[in-house]
């Protein structure tokens, strides 16, 4: 198997990259890794993936990261697997509100690979391999600081996470027909910008304990 792992940055999957340089467990299964490092957002993971995919297709793509929570549920430190990516922030705000590209009819809502406005993956036997919380995430170009857009977004989504790279590998994976999984970390609440209150150092452990056991499990 080519497993091909995706993170915007080394920060993210650092622990992971040592534990790979440490240990041989990885020697004794049918498993060949590669690393990309695509760059923090979705034009910069967009162009990475596709660039390895001319030069390599890999059997499952892993996309590993953190992300903001919108919900109550899913405090910082915790780890989840996303079933379903949205653009959030794809639009124009109105003075009725806000509406994306799918309410203005520039693309139809379940045009390939888009179903109802989601990126959902349908490889069910990576979601339920990781055995953690399925959820809604939106991607995003721009941060959410405002309660009010926080509440957009969790009304008009039902959005329980927010991260600015996963709508780029859902999109990519599910055009080219590659299974993938992505798994997120919470490392703050949306809106919270005070990151003494962050628990960034546990998400990123967390996340990468949930990733060696993933990936030493395929």
């Amino acid at each position: 198997m080519n497993c091909l792992l995706v993170s915007a940055t080394s920060l993210e999957i650092s622990p992971f990259i040592q534990h790979c340089r440490n240990s041989y467990k990885l020697d004794y299964i049918d498993l060949h890794l590669d690393f990309l490092i695509t760059g923090v957002g979705m034009l910069n993971t967009t162009y990475a993936l596709m660039k390895h995919l001319q030069l390599k297709r890999p059997t499952v793509v892993i996309d590993a990261g953190i992300a903001g929570t919108f919900s109550n549920k899913y405090d910082p430190g915790s780890v989840v697997v996303v079933k379903n990516e949205l653009l959030a922030d794809l639009g124009v705000e109105e003075r009725d509100g806000y509406k994306d590209v799918f309410d203005l009819k520039l693309l139809p809502q379940n045009q390939f690979p888009f179903t109802k406005k989601k990126l959902t993956n349908i490889h069910t036997e990576f979601l339920e391999r990781t055995s953690l919380p399925q959820v809604n995430s939106i991607s995003v170009n721009q941060i959410t600081t405002s309660k009010k857009k926080a509440e957009l977004y969790q009304t008009k989504y039902k959005a329980h996470i927010e991260n600015m790279e996963g709508a780029a590998v859902h999109y990519v994976c599910l055009r080219e027909k590659i299974p993938f999984v992505q798994i997120r970390s919470i490392s703050n609440v949306v809106g919270d910008r005070n990151k003494r209150n962050w628990k960034l150092k546990e998400a990123v452990n967390n996340l990468n304990t949930e990733l060696i056991r993933l990936v030493e499990s395929l």
